[in-house]
């Protein structure tokens, strides 16, 4: 799966993030609830520090309503972190995270003074959205592409916060394939950047397993496929995606799939649960591991190679 990370980007706004830090009393990190592990930036944590963090599983309208309330139990238990569902459209839910900074930040809240709030979040997870229903206008540029965001900016909601807004970050070396997979399939990642195939086929596996019983409604299946691809294939002759000689056009199918799970036309779905974030660091850490076993392996091949042509020029000078 090609994918474009805009690494300068990144950089500028990583620096922009590690310089504005010693002045923030907490973070705010912004979650797409139907992938919170996915939608989550290793930068946040490493950037914050020790400052506290709340999780805002946003879209939580759009995901399953028992995997949020999961995920909710496993950011509460994390050390100096807390997690909130909402969705940002809604005025009323954005403003109980008001209510819980405030909490977190009752020392400087009792006093009158200003919390300082840095929000952050990989593009297209709602970040600017829930900027415009804090603040209750519009301030922060709102689209369904990625990337909307550019510079930092500093507003003052007028109720004793202050937030500090950050250009959407993605790290520029993705290693974990499944994720990069389901932030395609949500749209955080854009469209020109991903093959269509390949993630509704991987997505779609998913859905056979944990939603049979709504994407099997939604696209009429009676048997379960033993491929993403069979299970592609066979929706897309199901919705008419032919080409002459009634060959499947599998991109077509595969927009189609697309678009429905993002408009939550298959259901109320959640694409990751807790338990699968160990496992998919466990085999993040072996896929790496061998990598490296393979790097050294051709690096001693490569030495190895060097010193025969000397031993050889060696051996031939003794005979003479």
């Amino acid at each position: 799966m090609a994918i474009n990370w805009f690494p300068g980007h990144m950089n500028k706004a990583r620096n922009q993030i590690k310089e504005a830090m010693p002045d923030i009393d907490l973070v705010v990190e912004v979650l797409d609830a139907r992938l919170p592990y996915s939608s989550t930036n290793p930068l946040v944590n490493d950037l914050r520090a020790d400052k506290p963090c709340i999780k805002v599983l946003n879209k939580a309208d759009i995901a399953d309503p028992k995997i949020t309330q999961q995920w909710i139990d496993y950011y509460n238990s994390q050390n100096n972190t807390h997690a909130i569902a909402l969705v940002a459209e809604q005025r009323k839910q954005a403003q109980q995270l008001i209510k819980l900074i405030k909490e977190i930040a009752a020392g400087k809240a009792n006093n009158k003074q200003a919390v300082r709030v840095m929000i952050m979040g990989i593009p297209n997870v709602g970040k600017s959205t829930l900027i415009n229903a804090l603040a209750g206008r519009y301030i922060a540029n709102t689209g369904n592409e990625p990337a909307v965001t550019k510079r930092q900016q500093m507003i003052d909601l007028k109720n004793g916060v202050i937030l500090s807004d950050t250009p959407g970050i993605l790290w520029p070396k993705f290693e974990n394939q499944k994720a990069g997979y389901r932030l395609a399939f949500s749209g955080a990642i854009k469209d020109t950047a991903i093959e269509y195939e390949d993630v509704a086929a991987s997505s779609l596996m998913y859905l056979q397993q944990e939603y049979w019983a709504e994407s099997s409604t939604r696209y009429k299946l009676i048997a379960e496929e033993e491929s993403g691809m069979a299970l592609l294939e066979l929706i897309g002759r199901k919705r008419g995606c032919l080409r002459s000689g009634g060959i499947v056009d599998m991109h077509k199918a595969a927009e189609i799939v697309l678009h429905e799970f993002r408009s939550c036309k298959i259901g109320h779905i959640t694409l990751e649960q807790p338990h699968m974030v160990a496992e998919e660091e466990a085999e993040v850490a072996a896929a790496l591991a061998a990598k490296e076993a393979e790097k050294e392996e051709r690096k001693r091949q490569a030495m190895k190679g060097k010193r025969q042509p000397q031993e050889e020029t060696q051996k031939s000078s003794k005979k003479k």
